[in-house]
């Protein structure tokens, strides 16, 4: 029995769907083109699916970075979301994607399908985006609307070097692993809205980090030629690396208990708060690896951008991309509670986290 027909619609997860029907499904076109129209688009595609955003060349030395990200009603957002941090969201989590490749935006597009042409929650929602839009100096460029189910799409433009472009693929063994930022504060608040947690009474928190994430953009550029491989963490940050080391075929070491993390998240329980930090989604920071040489480097980034960027593992060699999780005494972490943090969010897994 083939691969594609083994699985079944409870285990067919979102990048299985990515990976073999249309990654596959698009080879498959390609090698029935004729051979001048491979030969054109082997030269003009430098990265396709299967990273943060696509390359394409424009010129010997520039490539063009390209992402797409849609954000579903009742899925990525509740349906009465403040229309002015939507705004500012939608637009962010592509600017996350260019800033994971080192890109400098240029651009974007947005595809919006309303259940109504509301003028008050249109005005809100417009002004959440083109105010992150002129932060970056990223203008709208055109789009398409549609009468619908509340449904944003948005696809950003991003100018890299070819020669400086950060990939999933090119982690190597003892690298040391980065983390922007502080992770877990959108899970934490997302448990809170969601009445998820045990204790009712905990606070909301930190919630503009779910509502409102800053894209790392000037820190995507201050990597280039430093950081080996990187992604921005969209699905949690043991996932999202994952898809570093499946890429690079290496494996990692993490600790997990110095994964850095809010004040309010350092008052939880351990093991919410390895849930937030390590398993939970929507922090769009960004996961890179660099060689051991470019500590200081690093530091001086950091300094000079005032974000925390904390060393959480290291690479190690390993094809099957295996992550050990170490605790606090630098011990891996019992089987079942490992097997637990790797579950990041998957949108056609019936249970994601």
């Amino acid at each position: 029995m083939s691969k594609q027909n083994s699985r079944t619609p409870e285990n067919f997860g979102e990048f299985a769907l990515i990976e073999e029907i249309f990654q596959s499904g698009n080879e498959a076109m390609l090698l029935q083109l004729p051979k001048h129209d491979q030969v054109r688009i082997k030269n003009a595609v430098l990265l396709g699916i299967g990273d943060d955003g696509a390359l394409l060349q424009t010129d010997p030395e520039e490539a063009l970075a390209i992402t797409t990200d849609m954000l579903v009603s009742g899925r990525h957002f509740f349906s009465n979301a403040n229309p002015n941090d939507l705004g500012h969201k939608a637009l962010a989590v592509n600017l996350s994607d260019l800033a994971a490749m080192g890109a400098k935006p240029l651009g974007f597009t947005l595809a919006i399908s309303l259940p109504e042409a509301n003028r008050a929650w249109l005005a809100g929602f417009a002004q959440g985006l083109f105010s992150l839009a002129q932060q970056f100096a990223c203008p709208l460029i055109g789009g398409d609307t549609t009468a619908g189910p509340l449904t944003i799409s948005i696809t950003a433009f991003g100018s890299v070097s070819k020669k400086h472009a950060l990939l999933r693929s090119s982690a190597k063994v003892n690298d040391d692993i980065w983390v922007s930022g502080t992770l877990g504060d959108a899970r934490f608040a997302l448990g809170v809205l969601r009445q998820e947690w045990n204790d009712q009474n905990h606070e909301l928190g930190n919630a503009e980090k779910l509502h409102r994430p800053s894209p790392r953009v000037e820190l995507g550029i201050a990597l280039r030629g430093i950081a080996n491989a990187c992604c921005d963490i969209s699905d949690g940050l043991l996932g999202d690396l994952s898809h570093i080391l499946q890429a690079s075929q290496v494996g990692a070491e993490i600790k997990i208990d110095s994964l850095p993390c809010s004040s309010l998240l350092q008052t939880q329980g351990l093991a919410l708060r390895r849930q937030c930090t390590a398993a939970g989604g929507d922090d769009y920071e960004l996961c890179f690896t660099a060689a051991a040489d470019q500590g200081e480097k690093i530091k001086k980034i950091s300094q000079a951008l005032n974000l925390p960027i904390t060393r959480v593992g290291k690479v190690i060699a390993d094809k099957n991309a295996q992550l050990i999780l170490l605790d606090a005494s630098n011990k891996p972490l019992a089987a079942n509670e490992t097997t637990k943090l790797l579950k990041s969010f998957d949108h056609f897994k019936r249970e994601a986290n």
